[in-house]
């Protein structure tokens, strides 16, 4: 049997608490399943900073680069506020997708038939949500140049961040989307912002002439704002939606937060297949965040970072049956009332270890 080859980046925070989880799975997989996962560790964002005054060492990089998935936790906390902007604890995560190449980010928003009562939202809009937001991720205006502050005189400063896209980076974040939504409802939502930004029209302009080689699919143009209103109205009208880089990573939250939690929640960042191999470099990531406030204490939800491990299964290994018995090993622990303390709702919780330990059980069973 091929050995897979994992490189975990536990980070900050809660990150490392949640990435011991997947840890112990792994461990599990390989000598109960008889999977052959072989993992490695680095540092990233705040840790790897503080070791090595980078938030992620070249050497790191360089395992990320060889290993077959990279499985991420979390980056940043307050320690790290000051330092410079160039070495803060997020260029870590950024210059794994850059170097990686992951231009396609895959968020689920999934709500589990135990949790409909933790979304805001009524129980009627948020039971049985499935949505995928395909986010593009390595252009746009977090990458795009000139990005500056200058200095005016008399007090005054100007900041400049260039929104940025080509054909290429446009058409093929929108044929993942496509190609997912076959395997799904077959619906697309394509959002941007035509009706005031350029780069906005040169999205749909690509988006409706990617649409046509996919004639099985209903493709929807929908403006970028009133996808924020419409998740919030009425969230089910959606299947897949894909948006750029910007739109897409405050969509995403927002749909997120409709499941009740972001403790919840996983993420995939994909990139193009090689033209050898047809393999994807890939990294896998919780959607929530370090959680500095509760770091330590044995209590962060690990589940977002065990369903993102779930994603690594499906799309990086092929282990669709295996995938899927993870992910009905979450559902049946909330099924049997178990929570931790983010979807609670005043009630008795359990920690992050006794968590993951119910749900190997429920793999096991």
């Amino acid at each position: 049997m091929a050995t897979h080859t994992l490189f975990l980046l536990p980070g900050d925070g809660i990150g490392v608490e949640v990435m011991a989880e997947v840890e112990k799975l792994v461990a599990w997989l390989n000598a109960e399943q008889k999977t052959d996962f072989a993992t490695d560790r680095g540092l990233v964002g705040g840790s790897a900073y503080d070791r090595h005054g980078a938030a992620i060492s070249d050497a790191d990089m360089h395992k990320a680069l060889a290993a077959d998935a990279v499985i991420f936790g979390a980056v940043g906390g307050p320690k790290w506020d000051k330092v410079p902007y160039e070495v803060r604890p997020e260029a870590g995560l950024l210059r794994l997708r850059k170097d990686l190449g992951l231009f396609a980010n895959l968020r689920p928003a999934i709500c589990y038939p135990a949790l409909a009562d933790a979304s805001s939202l009524k129980k009627e809009l948020i039971e049985g949500l499935d949505i995928l937001i395909v986010r593009e991720l390595t252009g746009g205006v977090y990458f795009g140049e000139p990005k500056t502050i200058t200095d005016l005189g008399n007090g005054q400063k100007r900041a400049v961040d260039t929104q940025v896209y080509e054909t290429y980076e446009i058409d093929r974040i929108v044929r993942v989307a496509c190609d997912l939504a076959r395997t799904r409802r077959k619906l697309v939502h394509s959002a941007d912002k035509k009706n005031v930004m350029k780069s906005g029209v040169l999205w749909d302009e690509v988006a409706q002439a990617v649409a046509r080689d996919y004639p099985d699919l209903r493709f929807e143009h929908i403006l970028a704002d009133n996808a924020a209103m419409q998740l919030v109205r009425n969230p089910k009208q959606f299947d897949v939606m894909v948006t750029d880089n910007l739109f897409g990573d405050v969509l995403s939250d927002a749909a997120a937060m409709l499941t009740g939690s972001l403790g919840m929640l996983p993420s995939a960042s994909l990139g193009a297949p090689d033209k050898a191999s047809g393999k994807r470099k890939a990294l896998y990531e919780p959607v929530h965040g370090s959680a500095p406030d509760i770091a330590g204490k044995g209590i962060a939800n690990p589940i977002a970072m065990l369903a993102s491990f779930a994603m690594a299964l499906r799309y990086s290994f092929g282990m669709i049956e295996l995938a899927d018995r993870l992910e009905a090993a979450i559902a049946a622990v909330l099924d049997d009332g178990l929570r931790t303390g983010d979807i609670a709702q005043g009630g008795k919780s359990i920690g992050t270890e006794a968590m993951g330990a119910a749900i190997r059980g429920k793999l096991a069973a």
